[in-house]
């Protein structure tokens, strides 16, 4: 089959791969669409120790089964699926408590660290464990099927925060999560959300997806804004989108006294916090990771329009033109938000 290989760091190549083979109890996936995350353009310069080459990457896909492992009974050829981008064990305290996001011994599509490495969805075909698979319903696209993981992010990082319907948000960093997270807020009640972002082009999106008003540091107090917007009280809910010291800071700072803040983002992985705001506002201060079975809930919102991954698609391409893709967004060319690879 043919798959994009990054063989070395910084190093993408299309080529012949061997066809996964798989076991009685996964599936083979014909792949149609798989995103590159942005997790993927760190890793291919070695700077996450999470993309070991030799190494097919790629997790946000959608496809069609071509064929079953011998104890998989729940699907057959032909269905249309996606899947979770975590393996999980479905035997450790976690997963047995119902918390697979966080599972002892998780793997990841398309990573390899070291301890394990299992291919990814840039490729022809991948090999998908039946436990983690998802049929996609015909209001779905195949195409857009491939945005449910990142989505799914959003959604579950909305879904572990306190919202009651009426609260106001607001979501520091403006990329594509930041941009589900606006929409995500939205369907679960709160009635207005607050985009801020450092990017002017992706404050429009961010308009253009829901916002109700979106604010710049460059162009004014980003803090005193927010507040002249909510009475001065702060929003309900900060969502932090991008994981540095002063993003999550303006997070904090924006929430009122007894809000919450829900940590998406972890572009970096020490931050200096504002801890007297935290403490002497009881602020609740929480992490988010992943998803835990929301992929049902996306396909329904994404099916009923209630969260657009139109405007946040840049480009659709060739498998085969995959590492000039790579190479644009490693570079930050042309303001690109998500870009779709097709086998």
């Amino acid at each position: 089959m043919k798959a994009l290989l990054l063989k070395k760091y910084l190093e993408l190549e299309y080529t012949d791969m061997p066809e996964p083979t798989i076991s009685d109890e996964e599936v083979l996936v014909r792949v149609r669409a798989c995103g590159i995350c942005g997790s993927d353009i760190h890793g291919v310069d070695g700077s996450t120790g999470r993309r070991v080459p030799p190494l097919i990457m790629g997790h946000e896909a959608s496809g069609i089964i071509e064929s079953v492992g011998a104890k998989v009974t729940a699907w057959k050829p032909g269905d249309r699926v996606t899947f979770d981008s975590m393996v999980s064990c479905g035997r450790c305290h976690f997963c047995r408590k119902g918390q697979t996001n966080l599972c002892d011994n998780r793997q990841v599509m398309g990573v390899s660290t070291g301890e394990y490495r299992r291919h990814g969805a840039f490729a022809e075909y991948v090999a998908v464990p039946q436990h983690i698979l998802y049929g996609v319903p015909d209001s779905v696209s195949l195409e857009h099927a491939a945005m449910v993981e990142p989505v799914s992010v959003a959604v579950h990082a909305v879904a572990i925060s306190p919202v009651a319907m009426g609260d106001t948000a607001v979501v520091v960093g403006s990329g594509m999560i930041g941009l589900l997270a606006i929409q995500a807020a939205k369907a679960a009640g709160c009635t207005r959300v607050f985009a801020i972002d450092l990017d002017d082009h992706k404050l429009a999106t961010a308009k253009e997806v829901g916002a109700d008003a979106v604010f710049n540091p460059k162009h004014g107090d980003v803090v005193k804004q927010v507040l002249e917007h909510t009475n001065g009280r702060g929003v309900d809910l900060a969502l932090e989108c991008v994981g540095a010291t002063d993003p999550v800071n303006t997070a904090i700072l924006c929430t009122r006294k007894g809000g919450t803040v829900t940590l998406v983002g972890n572009i970096t992985p020490k931050i200096e916090l504002n801890l007297q705001s935290v403490v002497t506002r009881e602020v609740r201060l929480q992490g988010t990771c992943g998803s835990n079975g929301e992929y049902p809930a996306c396909m329904d919102l994404m099916g009923r329009g209630l969260i657009k991954v139109q405007p946040i698609m840049s480009a659709k391409a060739p498998l085969a033109e995959g590492a000039e893709w790579f190479r644009k967004l490693y570079n930050h060319e042309g303001n690109l938000m998500k870009v779709v690879l097709e086998p």
